[in-house]
């Protein structure tokens, strides 16, 4: 058994601008054809039929999903699984797209973690699930955070400053600049994960255009964490 990650990036599929080229979001307005295209190529590459994707919504629920599902998982922002061959999928355009595993339990997780669902703590909840679920254990766990947006160019409104500051701390907020990164990395560490064994991407997905960013473009494609078991 091994366990295999990959983010894609914005090139190598067939869309049109603004969405160029490989955007995998069907909600973007892009064009259906392209994005389902798009899909088949990112299966070829990971060399798995079965992709299990998000109806994301930036909440909290969390999906303990045990068989392929054609549809997205509704109003859902992560997914968690043991079943090998099963690839579990987070789109994101600036949000952290967050991947978790414990090799030994051999379960493994997909999250996605913007604003909202971080301050609705799902990464910590997606490591309680991965625990009463399948007895995974925290201080097992692995956790890559991938490409996203960052402290550099994350600014938030006041009223959000102000609110994270009182209810998590001055350490996340520069000014108005959001540090989601080092936000979620603590929740992860308080809900048990090892520092040791937590991965963040440097990229900056507002900073680096080979990366699809919601901030710099507005209208834009998504990109990908995909997770899953051989």
């Amino acid at each position: 058994m091994s366990i295999e990650t990959s983010f894609t990036d914005r090139h190598g599929g067939v869309s049109k601008a603004p969405f160029d080229t490989f955007n995998l979001a069907f909600h973007t307005g892009d064009d259906p054809n392209a994005v389902r295209k798009n899909r088949s190529r990112l299966r070829e590459s990971i060399g798995i039929e079965t992709i299990v994707w998000m109806d994301q919504v930036h909440g909290d629920h969390i999906e303990v999903v045990t068989s392929f599902r054609p549809e997205p998982v509704a109003s859902c922002d992560a997914v968690v699984t043991d079943r090998k061959g099963l690839a579990l999928a987070v789109m994101v355009a600036d949000c952290i797209p967050i991947l978790m595993y414990d090799p030994d339990r051999e379960v493994i997780a997909a999250l996605h973690a913007g604003r909202k669902g971080t301050l609705l703590n799902i990464a910590s909840k997606t490591v309680e699930t991965m625990v009463e679920r399948f007895d995974a254990g925290p201080d097992r766990i692995r956790a890559m955070l991938g490409p996203s947006i960052h402290v550099c160019c994350y600014e938030v409104g006041p009223d959000i400053a102000a609110e994270i500051r009182k209810n998590h701390g001055s350490r996340y907020v520069n000014d108005c600049s959001l540090d989601l990164q080092e936000l979620n990395r603590d929740q992860l560490v308080e809900a048990g994960v090892q520092p040791r064994n937590i991965e963040v991407s440097p990229v900056c997905t507002c900073c680096d255009r080979n990366y699809f960013s919601y901030r710099r473009e507005g209208v834009t494609g998504r990109f990908a964490g995909i997770i899953w078991m051989r």
